[in-house]
């Protein structure tokens, strides 16, 4: 009988194997990091990395650390921090274990009252173990709760009064008119403003260096100037730029968000203040159909150019009136070509006025 050595697989195979797997995970791990929005790959994990609103956020945090957090109701416009600072404060809560702490629901939920009645009261009557956490009081997240139906808050209403003392509500809205006042009075309320320029060039500059980006100062001067204030719009707006070219550029900013250029106002302004109505309609058409603009986005632009031209009260009053009936005509999706030709014409009238004014 003969008899065969057993086969071994041999520490080195093992070790080449090993360092295979290694590889392929790491470079799913990079490929994902780079498939993550920035939003969320940069988005503050602590309170202390919120980028603006210190004194609200040091207020949150020192009602955190005293144990004393209430019911909360953060408004304001998106992108300035909101769902982020009441993550932070979670985090800060329960460590790790936060997402077991916390019931979040959004836009994209139902939350008409049958949500407000099963899942919100289900998850807020039901007794949390701590094992360890700092805080048993458990925290339910009602982002954009603006879009929630009249039946569901007031159903909310009476749950928040029943569940206090073993859970607390943090209600995130756009429009705080939309929140009825028995819910309002509940709440202990915050609003965030649309964040300064100082704030969002920071932000930006930290994730420029962290990316390894090349931006030029007037291509971050102009996220800074398009994102108004918004974090989350500055961002998808550099990394869309950055997905279409290496190097960032004021010019490549415009380009990417489809908004008219400064120089691109300047000129329209300039044929709207000095050129006849025919020339004027014909050349900003052409303009706006060679470079893909937005009726909506010139005007925009152009009445923050009307702040800059000197003139009588009285006729840039009736000028702004004018192109705000304009703006909200195209709300309606009006024609493009008869709106174009009211801005012409709102243009033309201004001009005769200051004529008259200084003759």
């Amino acid at each position: 009988m003969t008899t065969h050595p057993m086969e071994i697989d041999s520490e080195s195979d093992d070790q080449t194997n090993s360092a295979g797997e290694n590889d392929i995970l790491a470079a799913d791990l990079t490929s994902l990091g780079k498939a993550i929005p920035w939003v969320e790959k940069y988005r503050p994990q602590s309170l202390d990395d919120v980028a603006a609103h210190r004194d609200i956020v040091d207020t949150i945090d020192r009602l955190t650390t005293e144990n004393r957090l209430p019911h909360l109701l953060l408004y304001g416009p998106p992108g300035t921090g909101k769902t982020s600072t009441i993550l932070a404060v979670a985090r800060k809560l329960y460590g790790p274990r936060f997402q077991n702490m916390i019931l979040e629901l959004n836009a994209s939920d139902d939350r008409g009252i049958e949500v407000v009645r099963q899942q919100i009261q289900d998850f807020a009557s039901t007794q949390s173990l701590s094992f360890g956490v700092k805080s048993s009081v458990k925290l339910v997240l009602l982002d954009e709760a603006d879009a929630m139906t009249k039946d569901a808050q007031f159903a909310l209403r009476r749950v928040i009064e029943k569940y206090t003392k073993s859970t607390r509500f943090a209600l995130i809205c756009n429009h705080v008119n939309k929140i009825i006042p028995a819910l309002q009075s509940r709440c202990t309320r915050f609003r965030f403003a649309p964040l300064d320029a100082v704030h969002v060039t920071e932000r930006l500059k930290h994730v420029i260096k962290a990316e390894g980006l090349d931006v030029e100062d007037d291509g971050l001067a102009a996220l800074v100037r398009l994102s108004n204030g918004d974090m989350r719009k500055a961002l998808n707006i550099l990394q869309s730029t950055h997905m279409a070219t290496h190097q960032i550029t004021e010019e490549d900013v415009y380009l990417c968000t489809g908004n008219p250029l400064p120089k691109d106002i300047e000129q329209i302004s300039y044929w709207l203040l000095n050129e006849q109505f025919a020339d004027s309609f014909k050349r900003i058409d052409e303009m706006k159909t060679r470079k893909g603009l937005a009726l909506v986005d010139i005007i925009r632009e152009v009445i923050m150019f009307v702040f800059k031209i000197k003139m009588p009260s009285a006729v840039r009053v009736q000028l702004m009136n004018d192109l705000a009936d304009i703006e909200y005509r195209l709300s309606f999706g009006c024609n493009d070509k008869l709106q174009l030709g009211s801005v012409i014409a709102s243009f033309t009238r201004a001009r005769s006025a200051l004529v008259a004014a200084a003759s």
